[in-house]
């Protein structure tokens, strides 16, 4: 009876955040309450029985997931804060864009500059530069959405087929069911996917954009600080891969480092405190996450996610795939990749392939399946869970053609 209350409340929460607009209650408050709820109560019903033993290993590791997440975050929302309200981005714009480019050009740059960036940075950071990006670019709302969706869906394509680029593909890695030059070969239906849903996004875009080639007068210790932001995502990819350094290890210590180095250059005697760029971020993006965590750890606890690997049970694995990445863009993938490796269910290479590609891209299909989404949804004024649903049929169609065309190469390796 407690397992079916406490996943009453995770539906609870998804509601909420689904009618946001309609309850008038941030989407932060009600995750981050119903999650602590359900763990209290969780608490209350070991009653400092035999049970309460385990239930605080895994309140402790649920935590311990969430403020590694944390971390990382405040990290990197801090360096792309300074470098935003330092016009950097603008700036960078000014030297790859042209003066005048139309919708249709400006989409398809948008859809390749976002998977790419994917692919060397992480998905958090690439997200926020990419929106960043799209936003300094003064677009209507109506286009500014259309944007928007397709940087989710760029950002989670473009580090499905790297071990650094996405945690459930390094997973899948490690557990030695596909090597990396099959992961490789992922790149080509993720972004045959992307540009067929830049296409579909297209239809209909008339006109052109002025890019507004305001030049920000930079100083030294702005360049060198976007030189501390690239060495640090190289240094991340870099460090994880030779020596598995958590990646929110080697941000905090970038961060660090621009701390220092914009004190030493004489940054604090422009009334500008490098640490105030800490209070820029999004603090309720920050909450909502511990919210959403909060309930995928009291789900995973509860073996409810355990319970949906019966899929496998009912559909060939293929379809099972397919259906796993739809769930993953309701339930976070970590847990679902975890609990099917621990299941050791039976695949094939070209099966675990498409696994892979499916749990990676399939949480851009709601905004709260992936970190990207959760993100994007902060810093779009206006983009709500209702909102980008209204593209759940085009990203659909997009995440069914990539899947299939990584069975198809799947059999090509038969």
């Amino acid at each position: 009876m407690l397992d079916y209350v406490l996943i009453g409340i995770a539906i609870l929460a998804l509601i909420g955040v689904v009618f946001e607009e309609v309850i008038h209650v941030n989407k932060a408050k009600t995750t981050l309450f119903l999650g602590t709820f359900a763990w209290i109560i969780l608490f209350i019903n070991a009653n400092r029985g035999p049970g309460l033993e385990e239930v605080n290993e895994h309140l402790a590791e649920n935590i311990s997931e969430i403020s590694t997440l944390w971390l990382f975050l405040v990290a990197a929302m801090t360096f792309v804060a300074y470098l935003n309200r330092k016009g950097m981005i603008e700036n960078m714009l000014n030297v790859i864009m042209p003066s005048k480019i139309t919708l249709r050009k400006l989409i398809f740059f948008t859809a390749i500059f976002s998977f790419c960036f994917s692919s060397l940075a992480d998905n958090i950071t690439a997200t926020l530069v990419s929106i960043a990006m799209v936003l300094s670019l003064g677009l209507p709302f109506n286009q500014t959405m259309r944007f928007a969706v397709l940087v989710v869906f760029a950002v989670n394509s473009g580090g499905v087929s790297l071990i650094t680029g996405d945690v459930t593909t390094l997973m899948i890695f490690l557990d030695g069911k596909v090597t990396i030059t099959q992961l490789l070969l992922l790149i080509i239906p993720s972004l045959s996917a992307v540009l067929l849903l830049a296409t579909m996004l297209s239809v209909g875009m008339k006109g052109e954009v002025k890019i507004k080639k305001t030049r920000h007068d930079m100083r030294r210790v702005d360049y060198v600080i976007a030189g501390i932001f690239l060495t640090t995502i190289v240094t991340t990819l870099v460090a994880n891969v030779l020596f598995a350094i958590p990646p929110m290890l080697c941000f905090l210590s970038g961060m660090a480092v621009m701390f220092l180095v914009a004190t030493f250059m004489g940054e604090e005697q422009y009334k500008d405190p490098i640490l105030d760029y800490i209070r820029l971020i999004e603090f309720d993006t920050l909450l909502f996450f511990l919210g959403v965590l909060l309930l995928v750890g009291m789900l995973d606890h509860i073996h409810a996610l355990g319970a949906l690997l019966e899929v496998y049970n009912v559909l060939p694995s293929t379809g099972a795939n397919y259906v796993m990445g739809v769930l993953s863009s309701m339930i976070d993938n970590v847990p679902l990749t975890a609990a099917l490796l621990k299941a050791d269910i039976h695949m094939s290479t070209p099966e675990w392939m498409a696994f892979t590609y499916a749990v990676g891209v399939g949480g851009s299909l709601l905004i709260i399946g992936s970190s990207a989404g959760i993100v994007t949804m902060s810093k779009v004024k206006g983009l709500t869970f209702a909102k980008y649903g209204k593209y759940a049929l085009l990203l659909l169609i997009a995440y069914t053609f990539g899947f299939a065309m990584v069975l198809g190469m799947g059999e090509l390796m038969l």
